[in-house]
C-alpha cells in the first residue's frame, strides 16, 4: 500500500459543533422549502386593493407610447435615421427634424410634413419617398412620432409601447 494515498489519512472528521450546525441547516432549509410555495405558485394580488397599489407604484415609463408612435419610431430608423441622424437630431446633411416640428419651426403641421416627405426635396438630396413606395399611414406614424420627440414628451432610445393602445398620436 503506498504511503502517501493512505484512505484511512484522507478521510475528513467534523467536530460535534461543526456536524449540529450542518443539521441545522438542513433542517431549516427543509422547513423554509416546505413553509413557502415556489415563486411560480405565488401570483400578483388580483385584489383592487393589489391592482391600485401595482399601478400606483409601478407605473409606465416615461417613454410609453402609442402603437401608432411606436411604429413611426420604427418606421423613422428604417427610413429616415440614416440621414435626419438617430431620433432626429440631425446631421451635417440633413437638419433636425425635432427642431422644425417644434412651434415656430419650419414644418408647422401634419399636412406640410407628409407634402414634405412625399414630394422630397430633390435640390438638397432628399428623395421623393412616395416614389419610392413609402405609404401615406406610415409617414403619419413617422410624423407622430416625431411630434412626441419635438413637444419633449418621447425621448431619446427605443420607446416603449403602451399596451392598451389602439392607436392615438402619443
Amino acid at each position: 500500500m503506498d504511503p502517501y494515498c493512505d484512505d484511512r489519512e484522507m478521510r475528513i472528521t467534523y467536530s460535534r459543533p461543526c456536524r449540529a450546525l450542518a443539521r441545522t441547516l438542513v433542517l431549516a432549509s427543509c422547513y423554509l422549502g416546505v413553509a413557502h410555495p415556489p415563486l411560480s405558485a405565488q401570483g400578483r394580488d388580483t385584489t383592487k386593493l393589489g391592482q391600485a397599489y401595482f399601478k400606483e407604484f409601478h407605473s409606465a415609463p416615461r417613454d410609453t407610447i402609442s402603437q401608432t408612435a411606436y411604429l413611426g419610431w420604427k418606421q423613422f430608423e428604417l427610413n429616415c435615421s440614416r440621414c435626419h441622424g438617430e431620433y432626429g437630431v440631425g446631421t451635417s446633411f440633413a437638419p433636425a427634424l425635432v427642431v422644425s416640428l417644434k412651434h415656430g419651426g419650419t414644418i408647422p403641421n401634419e399636412q406640410t410634413f407628409i407634402q414634405t416627405v412625399c414630394a422630397g426635396r430633390p435640390e438638397k438630396g432628399m428623395p421623393s419617398w412616395c416614389a419610392l413606395g413609402l405609404e401615406i399611414p406610415k409617414m403619419q406614424a413617422i410624423y407622430a412620432y416625431l411630434k412626441g420627440r419635438a413637444d419633449g414628451k418621447i425621448g431619446i432610445g427605443r420607446p416603449a409601447v403602451r399596451p392598451d393602445s389602439a392607436g392615438g398620436k402619443t
